[in-house]
């Protein structure tokens, strides 16, 4: 698995912010005009996009809207559009599957409960799980598809009773250090990537 350590590499989108490539800016950041070297042979794939978006694997501060001004073999010039917002990355939500469990910090419930994923987010997680939890408690969570298995903290934001004693609950991430969040932003932008490949996309 690849590992992304410092903010010259980032996750290249259309202008619905759907993947389309990782990339290494090869200029500097605050540069007139960004080079960035598309790996993994998506180069031709990019430039087709008048618009794209880049978001940094490391720093959730790097997110920008450009121009694909012109392509040169695997490399792309691009002029800088304007900034986006600092829960641009938060908010990428990938559909994703994988069981674990959560365990109670607050509320009635003791033990430990299994959840079926439905999406996952830098800033949150969805999931499948018995009917019982309310709004506002707060639980731990395994995540198991990152580099390595991480345990965050979430909060239930809302929930939707369904058949079979099992609810949908929606949840945010709280007291995430900058190690946690880079590692879920790691993951998150692999299973967007991995979904991109898997099939191709209209613009």
């Amino acid at each position: 698995m690849e590992h992304y350590q410092d903010d010259t590499h980032f996750l290249l989108l259309d202008s619905r912010s759907v993947p389309l490539a990782h990339g290494k800016l090869e200029s500097a950041v605050d540069a007139p005009a960004l080079q960035m070297l598309v790996l993994n042979g998506k180069a031709d794939e990019v430039a087709r996009h008048e618009i794209i978006q880049i978001a940094g694997m490391r720093s959730d501060k790097l997110a920008i809207q450009c121009q694909v001004l012109r392509q040169r073999g695997e490399r792309i010039i691009l002029n800088k559009i304007s900034q986006l917002g600092s829960d641009f990355q938060r908010n990428l939500r990938v559909p994703v599957q994988f069981e674990s469990f959560i365990y109670p910090l607050s509320g009635a419930w003791k033990g430990r409960r299994s959840i079926q994923s439905v999406d996952l987010s830098c800033g949150g997680i969805a999931f499948y799980s018995r009917y019982g939890l309310e709004n506002g408690e707060r639980f731990e969570v395994v995540i198991p598809i990152t580099a390595q298995p991480v345990v965050l903290r979430g909060e239930i934001l809302r929930q939707q009773t369904l058949a079979g004693e099992r609810c949908f609950y929606a949840a945010k991430f709280v007291d995430m250090c900058n190690d946690e969040e880079f590692i879920v932003r790691e993951a998150v932008f692999r299973v967007q990537i991995q979904g991109a490949a898997a099939g191709p996309r209209g613009r």
